[in-house]
């Protein structure tokens, strides 16, 4: 579903965030991005969803190569996508349930489509019962948990999740992966940036970055 070819990214003052990455990620993988801070892992999701271009080499999803795909095409390349970055970009002057709907209505779904669809999201991470409540009024766990549901609104077949559980205490940080666990065995692709080695063993690869390289790759005995 995914690759990277000799990937690298080098911004103009001359430091590099990726060095030289090959890699392949199959259809319904539940893949962890590990590695200390600075390490790449943010910069390779982004270049998935296309917010980042590769300096040299190719990034495919689908098999279409993403350094080929003009501004206009991106946001189609998008709507497959579910991004949760840390910035989790809440609207905290509109409901959670308005918040959710969005994605929806910017792609011309109808009101009432939105809604059903949005309602239905937000059951799926534990939180239809904050539908009418304000962002500022959730825990930060609760929010991350919004992120998810907007995230998952469009039925996409890929969720790119970086540092979806920074921050959050161990209750909170445990519902959120059990979150995206739900969709990865659903058939949803996830790949998820963490520095928090508890949940790693839970993953069907750990694919290792430090300084942007590619260090080492663990497969889950399962998963092999």
């Amino acid at each position: 579903m995914i690759e990277f070819q000799q990937v690298s990214k080098q911004y103009a003052h001359g430091a590099y965030a990726l060095r030289n990455v090959s890699l392949k990620i199959n259809d319904g993988e539940l893949i962890f991005l590990a590695g200390p801070s600075g390490a790449g892992k943010s910069t390779l999701l982004k270049m998935i969803a296309g917010i980042e271009r590769a300096s040299t080499g190719i990034v495919s999803v689908n098999g279409q190569d993403i350094s080929k795909l003009k501004s206009g095409s991106l946001p189609y390349l998008r709507r497959k996508l579910g991004l949760i970055l840390q910035d989790k970009g809440l609207l905290l002057d509109r409901s959670v349930l308005a918040n959710v709907m969005l994605p929806l209505i910017v792609n011309g779904a109808s009101a009432a489509e939105a809604e059903t669809r949005a309602r239905a999201a937000l059951d799926k991470v534990n939180l239809a019962d904050k539908a009418d409540v304000f962002p500022l009024a959730l825990s930060g766990g609760e929010q991350q948990r919004v992120a998810i549901a907007r995230a998952i609104v469009n039925r996409p077949q890929i969720i790119l999740a970086d540092e979806p559980t920074a921050f959050l205490d161990r209750d909170n940080a445990n519902k959120v992966i059990s979150a995206l666990k739900a969709f990865q065995s659903a058939g949803v692709t996830c790949i998820i940036s963490s520095h928090d080695e508890q949940f790693l063993d839970q993953a069907s690869r750990v694919i290792y970055l430090n300084k942007g390289e590619l260090s080492d790759v663990w497969q889950s005995p399962i998963a092999a």
